[in-house]
């Protein structure tokens, strides 16, 4: 499966994530997200000054105002 980088306070889609089989990693820093081939994210501090640096080739998904389930199948829409 893949690996899957997730922010912290997202404990409820870590869960579900790791019930799927997908390696999961806690985002702290912009080099835990270097290897992954998802990005989980809040959203809270999304783009807060205007700019935006990407770190990971694949996929971000932004769970603001989602659950896990749904969130979960985002990441499999993207990673199909």
């Amino acid at each position: 499966m893949a690996r899957i980088g997730v922010e912290q306070s997202l404990s409820d889609v870590k869960t579900a994530l790791m019930e799927m089989g997908h390696e999961v990693v806690d985002l702290r820093s912009a080099e835990d997200a270097a290897h992954c081939d998802c990005c989980v994210i809040t959203g809270q501090d999304k783009d807060v000054m205007g700019m935006a640096d990407t770190t990971i080739a694949g996929p971000v998904i932004n769970a603001q105002g989602t659950n896990a389930e749904a969130v979960c199948q985002m990441v499999d829409q993207k990673l199909s």
